[in-house]
């Protein structure tokens, strides 16, 4: 099951034209640093996460293939043993820029420390960074309340407060995360 959902969404983004050349490298080199990684919860492969996350940032207005690719690629930094330079070698200075953009840098402290440096790291990126930061949080935020509903109460409280600096990120995005939230707290 958790193989095949992988496949359809891949299936439905070729079924829209997304995927290009680029979009195809990311995919394949996504699949192959993440191995045999899961998604917590769901024990689905952990490709699925990166490629929803490519599928929302599709359905915005001013995507760009870079932009695509960097969703797919957005946490490999964060998650493999994969090297800055291979993303930049591999991808070019765009994608690469929106990949570290989107790593988070290991910092030492509380929780609550790291998040906070985080959250102020994120507010001076790019736009299109900004923009596959919200699908992010969409796609986590879903699965987190969902299935553990005693953090969902830590983590949507710290994507509240995250919220609040991604704003030059795609409108659409950004209320849909804002909706999220919003029905959390309701």
């Amino acid at each position: 099951k958790s193989s095949l959902s992988a496949l359809m969404i891949y299936g439905k983004l070729m079924r829209q034209n997304l995927v290009s050349d680029l979009f195809d490298k990311a995919v394949s080199f996504a699949t192959k640093a993440h191995g045999d990684q899961k998604r917590k919860y769901t024990d689905e492969p952990y490709i699925t996460h990166p490629l929803a996350v490519a599928e929302l940032v599709k359905q915005t207005e001013n995507h760009t293939k870079e932009m695509l690719a960097a969703a797919v690629l957005h946490d490999v930094l964060e998650d493999t043993p994969t090297h800055p330079t291979e993303i930049f070698n591999e991808f070019g200075p765009i994608v690469f820029k929106y990949v570290l953009e989107l790593t988070e840098k290991p910092r030492e402290g509380n929780r609550a420390s790291r998040k906070a440096f985080e959250r102020e790291r994120l507010s001076s990126v790019g736009a299109p960074a900004q923009t596959i930061k919200l699908a992010d949080l969409i796609h986590n935020s879903a699965s987190i309340t969902e299935y553990d509903p005693s953090f969902a109460k830590v983590y949507m409280k710290e994507k509240k407060s995250l919220l609040e600096v991604l704003g030059k990120g795609d409108k659409s995005l950004y209320k849909k995360a804002e909706d999220i939230i919003g029905k959390f707290y309701s």
